[in-house]
C-alpha cells in the first residue's frame, strides 16, 4: 500500500506542478501566453500524471479488496513483485497514452493567434481552436476514454462491490467498522477525483460551460491533489501518533 501511496503522492505533486506555476506566472506578469511547444508539453505531462492517478487508484482498490476479502493470503497475493509490476504497468500505459494524444495534436494546424478559454492547455479546448479536421483526434479520445477512465472506474466499483458483500457477512460491528475504516481514505480520494472528472467531461455543457469547466478543472488539478495527503495522513494511525509527538514537543505560550 505504501508503494502505491508514494507513487500517488508523486503523481499529485507533478500533476499540480504541470499547470499551477504557469498560471501563477501569467497572473503576476499579466501576460497570459504560452508558446506552441510549451502548450504541447504541458498537455503531455497533464495527461501523463492524470492518467497515472487513475491507474494507481485501481491498483489501490485491488489492494483493499485482497486485504479485506482474503486477509490470510494478503502477503502471498500482494507480493512485492506484483505491486511493482502494477506500478510499472501504470507508468508504461500512461506514457504511451499521453504520447499518442500529443502526437495527434501536433499534426493539427492552428491558424493565426488563438485564445485558449482555459487556464491551461486542455485537450478539448485546443481541439476547438484547430482549423484542421479533428475527427481522428475525437475518435481516439472516445476510444481511449473508455480504457483510461471508464474501465478503471468500473473495476473500482466491482472491487468495492465485492468488499461490501464481504463486509456484510461479518457479524461483528467492530469488524465492519474496521473494514470500512480501511477503505475510507481510498473511497474519499476516488470520489473527489472521479466526481470532478465525470462532472467536467461526461456531464452535458450549459450556457456557462467555460466557467464550469474552469472551476471543475481547478478542483481536480489543484484541490484534489492538495487534499489527498491530508485524507491519507489523518486516517493513518502511525501518522496520527507521529503528529501527536511533534505537537507535544512544540512549546506554546500565551
Amino acid at each position: 500500500m505504501y508503494l502505491f501511496l508514494s507513487n500517488l503522492s508523486f503523481s499529485d505533486l507533478c500533476f499540480s506542478s504541470v499547470t499551477m506555476p504557469k498560471l501563477l506566472q501569467n497572473m503576476q506578469s499579466q501576460v497570459p501566453s504560452i508558446p506552441y511547444a510549451g502548450c504541447l508539453t504541458q498537455m503531455y505531462f497533464f495527461l501523463l500524471f492524470g492518467d497515472l492517478e487513475s491507474f494507481l487508484l485501481v491498483a489501490m482498490a485491488y489492494d483493499r479488496y485482497v486485504a479485506i476479502c482474503f486477509p490470510l493470503h494478503y502477503t502471498t497475493i500482494m507480493s512485492p513483485k506484483l505491486c511493482l509490476s502494477l506500478v510499472v504497468l501504470s507508468w508504461v500505459l500512461t506514457v504511451f497514452h499521453a504520447m499518442l494524444h500529443t502526437l495527434l495534436m501536433a499534426r493539427l494546424c492552428f491558424c493565426a493567434e488563438n485564445v485558449i478559454p482555459h487556464f491551461f492547455c486542455d485537450m478539448s479546448a485546443l481541439l476547438k481552436l484547430s482549423c484542421s479536421d479533428t475527427h481522428v483526434n475525437e475518435l481516439v479520445i472516445f476510444i481511449t476514454a473508455g480504457l483510461i477512465l471508464l474501465i478503471p472506474f468500473v473495476l473500482i466499483l466491482l472491487s468495492y462491490g465485492r468488499i461490501v458483500s464481504s463486509i456484510l457477512k461479518v457479524p461483528s460491528a467492530r469488524g465492519i467498522h474496521k473494514a470500512f475504516s480501511t477503505c475510507g481514505s481510498h473511497l474519499s480520494v476516488v470520489s473527489l477525483f472521479y466526481g470532478t472528472v465525470i462532472g467536467l467531461y461526461l456531464c452535458p455543457s450549459t450556457n456557462n460551460s467555460t466557467v464550469k469547466d474552469t472551476v471543475m478543472a481547478l478542483m481536480y488539478t489543484v484541490v484534489t491533489p492538495m487534499l489527498n495527503p491530508f485524507i491519507y495522513s489523518l486516517r493513518n494511525r502511525d501518522m496520527k501518533v507521529a503528529m501527536g509527538r511533534i505537537f507535544k514537543k512544540i512549546p506554546f505560550s500565551l
